[in-house]
Order: structure tokens, then sequence, then C-alpha cells
């Protein structure tokens, strides 16, 4: 994949290219997850240089970055799983990534998991997030899949644990009475939630929990 797009950052058009990672992009990857995930997210979660290439050899067409003026400012990444694994496997994250190295790839799925999407702090609100779901949309229409799916995290519901269960937060965020900054913003992307899972991510802010949303390919009869 390789698209040019013109997106405004206060108010300035700002030129962004959207197309595959390599392994040239290696140092620029971590980067970016160092500076979009700091504390209290665990840093052994950061990419490493072995994940980065079994991304870009197992399914290249999963591995998407946004770049400006030759500077990457967001990655997105998934992997391939069947429709046997959506519906009885273990979705807690390490299990279905294979700790992020998608050994756990399937040639023949159905169904494009995301890993991870992020952008760096200095370039969010831009819509570079958006693209990169979108642009996997696309890879999802391409290859004839069934839908996108993925873990979002809940980092807002740490301070409504108390009195909210995970399933009654989510629900709150869709009805628009609570925001939540990943949850919303992938609502605003098109994915709709499908379900709720517990011990996720080793993760205080969603106290490990994350919610099931998924994107079905319009193209494709619903199975």
């Amino acid at each position: 994949m390789h698209k040019e797009l013109l997106l405004f950052s206060d108010g300035k058009p700002l030129p962004v290219v959207i197309r595959n990672y390599s392994l040239e992009d290696t140092e620029q990857l971590i980067d970016i997850q160092r500076r979009s995930f700091p504390p209290p997210f665990p840093e052994d979660l950061w990419w490493k240089p072995e994940q980065l290439a079994e991304h870009v050899t197992r399914f290249p067409a999963g591995a998407l970055c946004a770049e400006v003026d030759g500077q990457l400012i967001g990655s997105m990444t998934g992997l391939l799983v069947s429709e046997d694994r959506v519906e009885h496997g273990d979705h807690a994250w390490a299990a279905m990534t294979d700790e992020g190295y998608i050994r756990t790839h399937d040639p023949a799925g159905k169904t494009l998991y995301v890993v991870d999407i992020c952008v760096a702090p200095g370039y969010r609100g831009a819509g570079i997030g958006h693209w990169l779901m979108q642009s996997m949309y696309e890879t999802t229409v391409q290859l004839g899949l069934n839908r996108l799916l993925g873990g979002g995290r809940m980092p807002g519901y740490h301070r409504h644990a108390d009195t909210l269960t995970a399933e009654q937060y989510l629900q709150q965020v869709m009805s628009g009475t609570l925001r939540d900054p990943v949850i919303s913003f992938l609502l605003r992307c098109g994915r709709m939630p499908v379900g709720v899972v517990s011990n996720y991510l080793e993760d205080e802010e969603s106290c490990n929990y994350a919610a099931l949303m998924e994107w079905r390919n319009p193209f494709v009869k619903k199975i």
C-alpha cells in the first residue's frame, strides 16, 4: 500500500503518506511506541526488532505506517486469524498475537486481527489514526476478509471501576454518557463492540479489561 493524503494539523496542511513499513523503519517504529505509550504502560510491550521482523515477513499487508517528510508518526499492525479462533480462542492480547510476534498468523484466516495502533503525541487530532484504520479496512476488503477485529483498551475505566462493571462502562461510553480516549476513537472509526475481554493486557488504567470491537466487510455476507 502507498497513498498520499493532505490532512490538517492546527489549521495547517499536513502531507501524509500511508504505506507498508519495512525493516528499515524499525528504529522509528520503536520510538513511536516509546512516545505513544509512556508509563504506566509496560515498557516490555513496546516493539522489539525481532517482532517487527516477523510482521514484515509473515504478513506485510498488515504492517502499516504513517509518514510526514520522511519521519514516521504512526503505525498499525494486524495478522490473520481463523473464524474458529475468533469464536473459541483466548482473546488475551498475548495469546492472539503471540506476544506481538504474530507467529499465530494464519494465511487462510478470514479475520484481520488488530495487534496495535499508535500515533505520536504531537500528531494526534490530525486524523492520522482514523486514516490508518481506514487503510486497514481497505486491506480487509482487498483480501476478501469477513471483518477486522481487535481489543480496544479502556484507559478511562479505572476512574469508574468502583461503581461500574467493565460492561456497564462500555455501555455508558457507547451512549455518550462517558468518553474514553480509545473506545470513543474506535467508535468514531466505525468499530462496533461485540463483547468485553478480561485479562486482555496488563494495563492498570483499563483494569486489564478491553472491549472486543469489530468492523465488518460490507461486501461480504455476514457469517
